[in-house]
């Protein structure tokens, strides 16, 4: 949904609360995962993660348009600016920075809840694995916070420190990014009728559905964070908890990748995603019309329509 004509306040308060319930699902996943050993594999994280984010867009999609991280809102700024933020540049860029801003608050606050959730059992995990928090060997400890690559806690891996270079995790980074915004802005476009016209449903669990199945790909090589707000905002936290230099800048001094990231991969991907669907839906337009013709008639007369939607359907009837 579009933000023109929303109150600044709504769009705030929703984009805050739609990632804080990624971080408590999501990095609240990683957290028992690592420290209690409760999800066995990493596809229940993964699982864990998509219908967080399904659940965090069903929340917020009506208010603010859930986009939920500042990759997001930057690809909309950058390839859907008038629809999303209405045409004046000054008060588009205000919008696009109120956006970020809210999202990084409702990271850092979810971060925070984690960290009361599981400050007991992080802390035993450290202990019995003999981890000093914030020396060197404690992102096995801050990775339920911020991200690390190669995965410091995947279980089996073959990789040492140095086996997923910095560029190579940047890149990772921009490319799972970039396929999470090429199906967002595919699955949105207007001329793509596949989950219909007008509301599109399904569109919250696609979309859980794809970052589950990006993270269960990429996650033993960066984490697959695909989102700045909610590694970064976290990741504050833990600075704060002890964590210190393992924290930020991390100890290959990487943090930054899982910004750059996202930003370079998320607007190549909706832009992509625009170009994709006028080229292999040239005939979209006018269905697209059409169904959007019904439902403004719809929302102004439903009594009415829905007579004649029956009227019709009595006519296909065979005893008619």
């Amino acid at each position: 949904r579009s933000s023109v004509g929303i109150g600044t306040s709504q769009i705030f308060i929703s984009e805050a609360v739609g990632i804080f319930i990624i971080v408590i699902f999501g990095v609240g996943s990683v957290n028992t995962a690592v420290t209690t050993g409760a999800q066995a594999g990493l596809w229940q994280v993964a699982v864990v993660w998509g219908f967080g984010v399904t659940l965090a867009i069903l929340c917020t999609a009506e208010a603010s348009g859930a986009h939920l991280n500042p990759a997001v809102t930057l690809a909309f700024f950058l390839v859907r600016r008038e629809e999303s933020f209405g045409s004046d540049l000054r008060n588009a860029c205000v919008k696009a920075s109120l956006y970020v801003v809210a999202q990084m608050i409702g990271a850092i606050i979810g971060g925070i809840v984690n960290l009361g959730m599981f400050g007991e059992t992080i802390a035993a995990f450290e202990r019995n694995n003999k981890i000093e928090r914030g020396a060197n060997g404690s992102e096995r400890s801050a990775m339920v916070f911020g991200e690390y690559y190669p995965n410091p806690g995947f279980s089996g891996s073959p990789f040492k420190a140095g086996d997923v270079s910095t560029f190579q995790a940047m890149c990772i980074e921009a490319w799972g990014t970039c396929i999470l915004c090429f199906v967002i802005f595919m699955l949105t476009h207007p001329r793509n009728p596949i989950l219909g016209g007008s509301s599109r449903p399904m569109v919250p669990y696609f979309i859980g559905f794809t970052v589950a199945s990006l993270i269960s790909l990429y996650a033993p090589l960066t984490q697959a964070g695909w989102n700045p707000a909610r590694d970064f905002g976290p990741r504050i936290v833990a600075a704060a908890a002890g964590w210190g230099r393992i924290a930020i800048p991390g100890p290959r001094g990487g943090f930054w990748v899982y910004i750059i990231g996202p930003f370079i991969g998320g607007p190549i991907g909706a832009y992509l995603a625009e170009i994709f669907a006028f080229i292999s839906i040239p005939e979209a337009d006018e269905r697209y019309k059409d169904q959007m013709t019904i439902n403004v008639e719809n929302m102004s007369q439903p009594k009415e329509l829905t007579t004649i939607v029956e009227g019709e359907s009595d006519n296909s009837s065979p005893q008619k």
